[in-house]
């Protein structure tokens, strides 16, 4: 006889004073690099019935106002220790055709700076601008400052009005080049030769403009052998002339482990833990006065096992290949949930992060040439939490059984974070067991919480469940059965391998 599934206990309490941090809408960020179909074939397709007089699909641009995301790192990645910029701007008919060593790829620049900004205002995002340090330097990285940022009135604010963009773009946010530390990038360095260089680049876009935010980089993942020491050599050269250190991390499931990918938020948390710890190390080094923040600014879930077996990348030179188009499940979709909590409990410090990617290349949004565009599973939990997360992230303090993971040791049954602003909170929750529904007893007294508004969950018998093609619709929100709120109390039951949302009306 097949065992039926127990439901076991949790309580949460909700203290309107354990406040993490007002919430920056920069945490809900994503990233568009020029890889695979992220921008031909995904955001632009001329010959598409949506398209706008750009060539840009507007099925896709209401996706991506839909999604929630506030700022878009662009152009890479990898992508731009390659990438010169002067290549994507002025006539389209002018533009040289290059070939793109990160990803092996032809490059036509006919998306460049100045259509991607003009896309940007269609999804209501903000610029986040790397410059290659990867082959290039501070001439080059200054000479695009001039051009995006400086009104007129000199050669390259000139040039940007006479290519059709006469204000500015005011771009307030920049990457120092892209995981400089991997030997797979173009023009990688040790941290000391990063450190020195990002420094003097930061030195001198500051002298141009004392006001930008600049991202130094930080270690391309956790299990990086320079993890830690690369954060303090590089931060001991630039620390005074940078505003973040990148963090980047992307998940999967291994060897059939569920059970350990469902924890995969404890490994970004230990990521951040270290990160901030090697900082705020060397900032008291220096006597300084500021605290680095964090950028984390790729993260997600990336088959990147199943994607180094296959001949996606090969010998021959192609224009917009399929690459890296993973198709999420309900798990990985409930992974994705439980990592944007984590960036929240540590909002505190990780002000910046960008969803990588956008479209196609491991990304929550799908296109078909000439076709439809769909969401993925990853979709619904980021959009819902862009949504409803407003004013202030809120710490609760949780009672719940834990289970073993063979990945990270003992992992807590149930993450949560809460928000509150206004009229309005809401609590965001994960159910990592595989087999038991979670009966949740949340104290939100003290918010003075008077009805639930919305109580929705990411859930499916099959967790392995996926929206495809043939199949755009399979999985979606559905409701949270059973919310109650009684005397300032929310009793929610959380199915097995979940992720929900709760609204409160105050």
């Amino acid at each position: 006889m097949k065992e039926e599934a127990t439901v076991t206990k949790a309580s949460i309490s909700i203290d309107r004073n354990l406040v993490v941090a007002p919430i920056n809408r920069r945490i809900f960020g994503s990233f568009v690099e020029h890889l695979g179909r992220c921008v031909y074939d995904g955001i632009y397709e001329p010959t598409h019935a949506t398209a706008n007089e750009d060539g840009f699909r507007t099925d896709v641009v209401e996706l991506v106002r839909e999604l929630g995301t506030t700022t878009i790192r662009y152009p890479g990645g990898n992508f731009v220790s390659g990438f010169r910029w002067e290549d994507s701007v002025g006539p389209r008919e002018n533009r040289p055709v290059r070939r793109d060593l990160a990803w092996h790829s032809i490059e036509t620049n006919q998306v460049g700076m100045d259509e991607f900004a003009r896309w940007l205002k269609l999804t209501d995002s903000e610029l986040m601008l790397a410059v290659n340090l990867g082959t290039r330097g501070i001439e080059a990285a200054l000479d695009l400052l001039e051009y995006t940022n400086h009104p007129s009135g000199t050669a390259l604010s000139d040039q940007r009005i006479k290519n059709g963009t006469e204000d500015p773009h005011d771009v307030r946010i920049w990457c120092l080049g892209n995981e400089m530390d991997g030997p797979w990038q173009t023009g990688y360095m040790t941290a000391d030769d990063y450190g020195k260089i990002a420094a003097r680049t930061a030195q001198a876009m500051k002298t141009a403009d004392r006001n930008l935010e600049l991202v130094v980089c930080g270690s391309s993942g956790s299990s990086m052998p320079t993890f830690g020491d690369w954060e303090r050599t590089v931060l001991e050269h630039s620390y005074e002339h940078v505003d973040y250190i990148s963090c980047h991390a992307y998940y999967q499931e291994r060897n059939g482990d569920l059970a350990s990918y469902l924890a995969s938020s404890l490994d970004m948390e230990y990521f951040i833990k270290t990160v901030v710890a090697t900082a705020d190390h060397v900032g008291n080094k220096l006597r300084s006065k500021k605290k680095i923040q964090l950028s984390f600014d790729e993260w997600n879930i990336w088959y990147l096992d199943e994607h180094k077996d296959s001949d996606e990348v090969n010998d021959e030179w192609r224009e917009a290949p399929r690459q890296l188009e993973d198709v999420y499940s309900v798990a990985d979709a409930v992974v994705l949930g439980n990592l944007l909590i984590t960036l929240l409990k540590n909002h505190d410090r990780v002000t910046s992060a960008s969803l990588a990617q956008l479209v196609n290349v491991i990304a929550p949004i799908m296109t078909e040439p000439g076709g439809a565009a769909w969401r993925q599973t990853t979709f619904f939990p980021f959009s819902v939490t862009s949504r409803l997360a407003r004013g202030e992230v809120l710490d609760p303090r949780i009672t719940v059984g834990s289970y073993a993971t063979e990945a990270h040791g003992e992992a807590p049954l149930v993450d949560s974070v809460a928000t509150v602003d206004g009229e309005a909170a809401a609590v965001f929750l994960v159910n990592r067991s595989t087999t038991d529904s979670i009966e949740v007893t949340i104290d939100a007294s003290g918010l003075g919480a008077t009805a639930i508004t919305e109580a929705v969950t990411l859930h499916d018998a099959d967790v392995y469940a996926k929206n495809t093609l043939a199949d755009q619709e399979r999985v979606g929100l559905k409701p949270l059965e059973g919310a109650v709120l009684s005397g300032g109390v929310l009793t929610v039951v959380l199915p097995p391998v979940s992720w929900s949302a709760v609204a409160l009306a105050l």
